[in-house]
């Protein structure tokens, strides 16, 4: 482990391939399989081969462009499912956010409908009186009211 602050980037490279190799739920796929197609694997197994492999396994050029291709058109599609999978996690997120914001018990509001100010008290509070003519008893915060033009 490193010892003070003054090492934090001796862990950084492990820091950084945690980060990108790891499955994010809102997409249901890592960063790095995102940017380079394929996942990574450690220890490390070659399979998109650099020139330098290439050059010493003498893979034949076009072999190595045929392959090169298919990983490639790969991405695309891997990227569309990421995507499909971050659109389906944002409903998933709405409707858990919607079911919490549904107001409950003494939360919800005790009255709704069109008002007429009767009394306002330093533009803190008002005294409403609804359409009937029949005035609300407490006083109510002038914050939470919208003014209505006809």
């Amino acid at each position: 482990m490193v010892e003070g602050s003054r090492q934090w980037h001796e862990k950084l490279s492990f820091v950084l391939l945690g980060y990108r190799t790891t499955v994010r739920t809102s997409v249901g796929a890592t960063p790095y399989l995102l940017v380079y197609g394929t996942e990574v694997v450690i220890p490390a197994k070659v399979e998109i081969p650099s020139l330098r492999i290439v050059a010493e396994a003498k893979i034949d050029d076009d072999e190595w462009d045929k392959t090169r291709m298919e990983q490639l058109s790969l991405i695309d599609e891997k990227r569309l499912a990421a995507v499909c999978h971050g659109q389906l996690y944002q409903q998933r997120m709405t409707r858990a956010y919607n079911k919490k914001a549904e107001a409950k018990g003494k939360l919800a509001p005790s009255w709704q409908g069109s008002f007429v100010v009767t009394r306002v008290l330093s533009n803190i509070a008002l005294y409403l009186t609804d359409i009937e003519g029949k005035c609300l008893e407490m006083a109510n915060n002038f914050d939470v009211f919208k003014r209505y033009y006809v």
